[in-house]
């Protein structure tokens, strides 16, 4: 049966169970949130859009403003243009080659920052321009992905789609960027099950958690330089971060074993995943989200030359994460029980 468009496509992506390795307990699940078109946010893009036209915020013809350098630009870009909207998106120099190539490619329109903030980085200088192409276009619409509750809202569906397909859904661990995808399906699950257990995964160098902000971490499409209004620290129970080589290791390890070809959020996510079913009792389900494909970044994780580059070594698969009680600077892979840190605060 055919689709009437290419955004009826989007969503009721494949779920399949994972292979893990011979010390798995648990199941776990992988929902392949890179099939769709562009990517996981092509739902929020979807929402987000359809929602603002719905309720009269996002007239016909008006211009599309948002910052993004990865999959919610290719997703504001799918929907916006085909519903017949200019999109202008403000990025940095960090935004990858084939990116760009498929932004323009969709008619985006695309604005780069050179300069990053002191305080806040490359997602403050993004906003303080976007800011300015809104004085210039005063009837556009900015989707605001990191507080419009349209984000976490779009992954409704996602959660309806998995526990039709899995039954009872006991951990669930996702990314985090804007908040949506992991507090969206973690308080759709919550309804049908209260006591699962909900597992966010972050980047070393990244804020959302009040470490400091690193911009030079090499990791992208998760991790933040700012505290998302949409992350809701109260549906999550655990956080992970990985450093940059851990994360790369495990993305490669994904491609390897489970034959998926991802980018590095669904690779942390792997690797925390295949941790927890060796760590929790036999017969419990997990579900794992993965966002990205890995095409974007065949000249960087996939490349040995930017191993070498950034002296990054491939023959380490760290599968022992150190718990803490507090937040603090960490520099391999570690996690906190988010109900019982001690303190968050920037160190």
């Amino acid at each position: 049966m055919y689709k009437n468009s290419i955004l009826d496509i989007i969503g009721e992506t494949p779920l399949i169970s994972l292979t893990l390795d011979s010390k798995a307990l648990a199941n776990v699940y992988g929902k392949l949130e890179l099939q769709n078109p562009y990517g996981m946010k092509d739902r929020v893009a979807k929402n987000i859009i359809l929602k603002a036209k719905e309720d009269g915020l996002l007239l016909d013809g008006a211009p599309i403003i948002e910052s993004s350098s990865g999959t919610m630009a290719l997703g504001l870009a799918l929907v916006g243009t085909y519903l017949g909207h200019e999109v202008h998106i403000v990025t940095d120099p960090r935004i990858d080659s084939l990116t760009k190539r498929k932004l323009k490619a969709l008619g985006a329109n695309l604005h780069v920052v050179n300069e990053m903030e002191k305080i806040g980085g490359w997602q403050k200088a993004r906003l303080i321009y976007l800011n300015k192409l809104l004085e210039r276009m005063p009837n556009a619409f900015w989707p605001q992905q990191y507080e419009n509750i349209n984000n976490p809202n779009a992954y409704n569906a996602l959660a309806d789609e998995a526990v039709e397909k899995i039954g009872k859904i006991d951990y669930l661990v996702g990314s985090v960027g804007s908040g949506g995808s992991l507090c969206g399906t973690a308080k759709a699950l919550k309804k049908r099950n209260p006591n699962i257990k909900v597992v966010g995964v972050d980047a070393i160098g990244s804020s959302i958690f009040l470490q400091n902000d690193n911009p030079k971490r090499l990791q992208s499409g998760l991790g933040n330089s700012i505290q998302p209004k949409n992350v809701d620290h109260s549906l999550i129970d655990y956080v992970h971060w990985l450093n940059d080589e851990e994360a790369f290791n495990w993305t490669r390890e994904l491609a390897s074993q489970e034959k998926i070809f991802a980018g590095n959020s669904s690779g942390s996510v792997y690797a925390v995943s295949r941790w927890l079913s060796r760590n929790i009792n036999v017969d419990l389900n997990i579900l794992c989200i993965f966002p990205d494909r890995g095409d974007r970044y065949f000249e960087t994780i996939y490349d040995d030359d930017f191993y070498n580059k950034f002296s990054l070594s491939k023959n380490h698969l760290n599968l022992n994460p150190k718990k803490e009680n507090k937040i603090e600077v960490f520099n391999n892979w570690t996690f906190v029980n988010l109900k019982k840190v001690k303190t968050l605060e920037t160190v």
